[in-house]
């Protein structure tokens, strides 16, 4: 079994380019990355005209988290997130929790609509464990959802101030 997350994140006012070069930026990055509190943080980008290669490694605190999954997770949780722009508008996504079974993969994709740059996210959420896998897809589709609202949140800033 698994767990989809499907996500829009809104841009009012802003083109395919705008985000894509938001995206491509490492201080962005790491605006985000501190907006969410992380403990710690890697960003790597490479940026071949269109193309780009971004991976971001993070670390934050388990607070909040169930019991039933603390005990899994630990004091802290890894996320490395990894995304492969094959053009301005479209990614492939994954991202891997080390060390703990399972996998998160998916697409991201930009396009305007009236006015207003659409992120669609979509992922498939899958733990392999028996009793509780379906329990931590879900928790985990929860925490994808709360970190693409900081995004957004973050992003809608840059870009106001970008512009």
């Amino acid at each position: 079994m698994s767990t989809t997350v499907d996500h829009v994140l809104l841009y009012p006012e802003a083109s395919v380019r705008d985000v894509h070069d938001m995206l491509a930026s490492p201080a962005f990055r790491e605006r985000v990355c501190e907006f969410q509190g992380d403990l710690r943080h890697m960003i790597r980008i490479e940026r071949d005209h269109d193309r780009m290669d971004v991976e971001v490694d993070r670390v934050q605190a388990s607070n909040g988290v169930p019991s039933f999954a603390r005990s899994f997770v630990g004091e802290e949780i890894n996320f490395v997130q990894r995304e492969v722009w094959s053009t301005p508008a479209k990614a492939s996504l994954s991202i891997a929790i080390p060390g703990k079974p399972g996998q998160i993969t998916g697409t991201l994709v930009l396009s305007e609509v009236r006015g207003t740059l659409e992120e669609h996210v979509r992922l498939n959420v899958k733990v392999g464990l028996p009793l509780i896998g379906g329990r931590l897809e879900a928790l985990i589709g929860e925490l994808l959802v709360h970190a693409m609202r900081a995004e957004n949140h973050v992003g809608k800033k840059w870009l106001a101030q970008s512009r």
